[in-house]
């Protein structure tokens, strides 16, 4: 277990009312319509200093608040993720968990945090097994406890902020505080989600929480208050991540999870008291004239999309229109290439051996590049390397998750993607917040034909992710970018096509994370419904691609370094903003 925050001042309202002003001033003009994408960064100063890109206004404003009163890019961070966990409680929280990627503007040093969820030591291989052996309907899995895995989130920011934090811990639950006792107004996308959910009636609690008294889905604009999460939050504020780990937080969690009716989990009290978050060694590799890094495993994403960009180096994409049928193909195919090695070898390899050196080679990489043709699909993809692990079978990844980026005043930069795995996690809510369902996340069968699947269920274990934090540098070391997606499995192509636009085709921030989505995973194409890519359909088909046009909803956020200065991005898909001075 990590050891508990350094240097913590007595938690003082007065930290709330400083924060209040600016956040209250972004809820009306949230609530009145008069905040989009990218709207934030015209206004500012030519060369702003300090920039945050988050999935809510709101959790920006936090962000900025910190960075205003001193902080660093990691006291932002908490700030922001804080004030998610309230006002986009479907997606991420600190019921759940995240990867961190952190860049110190001064030494240029890169590092990586992995708070994801683990597996509960009384989960065996059999968690998602009927008693005929075979798997069980992936939403009876995931609705529930038996989904739930460790929250992760609360441990790997303590650690974070002990490395690179300037702000008292404390003070950087202020706003999400101030936030969930004064109340925040339902934002359309969050009614809309709860509108559709066939789930979260099943316990009362949550229902009590996302229905009004007539069972309809909270309006838009409901003022909704939260004293549960503020009493969390204040008690996380007041004893570190300790007093969510250990306690009557713990008490409740557990319980909510070993009691939920149907299906119950396997959670216990010293799964929480004996968790830890990890720094781990980031995984960079070049491409072109800059140098990429992202996390390593128990995520797939750091490996996956510098596969697809080192695939798709032999190829002069800047010669290519953005987003043409010829451009959609190359990375197509890059996608096919890295999914199929992905799917194969990337699990926690504190548990199996995942060969990230062989992955990584130069030449391995050269050599797989080569298998794609301009002229000509490959097809279905066969992994690169000799492996007694058998190929994790194909199951439901449903889109969530959310990612911002931060960059403060002395050059330092996070990239952070948080989920709690499917939209509002496993339904279950304790203390205020949503629990994940992030064990769904592993395969659900054990071994097929004989082969132990390298992402099978163990006690103790970190599900795989696609969780892909990015940061880009220069051949100097010197930051060019941070960017990072929420959605599932689609989380990898989203990303790497942010980075092709914005490296290839000079787009700038904005026009690289708007640029409309096409992913290929080891399968069909998926082409983004209604952004103008159906013209390029016949000219895939033609190619060999199987094309599906479908919604491929990104929550991209990112912020590049040019020589005008801080230039940030936030997806239109979602209620993203860029906020910085």
């Amino acid at each position: 277990m990590s050891a508990a925050p350094t240097k913590h001042r007595p938690f003082k309202p007065t930290a709330l009312r400083r924060a209040s002003a600016g956040l209250m001033m972004v809820a009306a003009a949230f609530a009145a319509g008069c905040t989009t994408p990218g709207e934030e960064t015209a206004a500012e100063a030519e060369k702003p200093q300090h920039m945050v890109a988050a999935a809510n206004p709101l959790a920006a404003e936090a962000g900025m608040a910190m960075l205003r009163g001193g902080g660093s890019a990691v006291d932002a961070a908490i700030a922001t993720a804080m004030v998610l966990s309230l006002v986009e409680p479907q997606s991420s929280g600190i019921g759940g968990g995240a990867f961190l990627m952190h860049y110190n503007g001064t030494d240029r040093r890169v590092m990586a945090y992995d708070g994801r969820e683990n597996a509960p030591q009384e989960a065996g291989e059999d968690l998602f097994l009927k008693p005929d052996g075979e798997p069980m309907a992936f939403w009876d899995a995931v609705v529930g406890g038996r989904s739930v895995g460790t929250p992760g989130l609360l441990r790997m920011l303590e650690l974070a902020h002990q490395d690179h934090g300037r702000l008292p811990w404390a003070d950087l639950f202020a706003p999400a505080i101030d936030l969930a006792e004064r109340g925040f107004a339902v934002s359309p996308r969050l009614h809309g989600l709860v509108a559709r959910d066939k789930y979260l009636k099943r316990y009362e609690d949550t229902a009590a929480y996302f229905y009004d008294s007539a069972g309809e889905a909270l309006a838009v604009g409901t003022l909704r208050k939260n004293q549960a999460f503020a009493d969390t939050l204040r008690a996380v504020a007041e004893g570190g991540a300790d007093a969510f780990y250990s306690g009557p937080i713990a008490v409740d969690i557990v319980k909510q999870v070993r009691a939920a009716a149907g299906n119950p989990g396997v959670l216990s009290y010293s799964d929480l008291a004996r968790y830890e978050a990890k720094r781990r060694k980031p995984l960079c590799a070049p491409y072109r004239q800059w140098q990429v890094c992202g996390m390593p495993p128990p995520t797939s994403g750091g490996v996956a999309v510098l596969q697809m960009l080192s695939f798709l180096a032999p190829f002069d994409l800047a010669a290519l229109e953005p987003a043409s049928p010829e451009a959609i193909h190359l990375v197509a195919e890059a996608g096919r290439l890295a999914f199929a090695d992905r799917n194969r070898f990337l699990a926690d390899n504190d548990f199996v051996e995942v060969p990230l050196e062989a992955l990584l080679d130069p030449q391995y990489l050269k050599e797989r590049a080569a298998l794609i043709s301009p002229e000509r699909s490959l097809g279905k993809a066969q992994p690169g390397l000799a492996s007694q692990q058998a190929h994790s079978p194909a199951q439901l990844n449903p889109p969530s998750t959310s990612h911002l980026s931060v960059v403060d005043q002395e050059g330092n930069a996070v990239s952070m993607t948080a989920s709690i795995e499917s939209a509002f996690g496993s339904r279950l809510m304790a203390r205020g917040f949503l629990l994940n369902n992030e064990l769904t996340d592993f395969s659900f069968r054990p071994a097929v034909e004989g082969r132990a699947v390298a992402n099978r269920v163990q006690a103790g274990k970190r599900p795989r992710s696609s969780m892909s934090p990015t940061l880009v540098l220069d051949r100097q070391g010197r930051f060019v970018m941070a960017i990072g997606s929420p959605g599932g499995s689609r989380i990898i192509g989203y990303t790497a096509k942010a980075i092709v636009g914005a490296l290839d085709w000079n787009l700038s921030m904005q026009e690289a994370i708007s640029l409309p989505n096409f992913v290929n995973r080891n399968g069909a194409t998926d082409l983004e419904e209604g952004q103008g890519l159906e013209p390029a359909q016949a000219a895939l088909e033609a190619l060999g691609h199987e094309v599906k046009i479908r919604g491929l909803t990104s929550g991209l956020h990112g912020i590049r370094l040019t020589e005008q200065g801080l230039e940030g991005g936030a997806d239109p898909r979602r209620e993203g903003v860029v906020l910085s001075e």
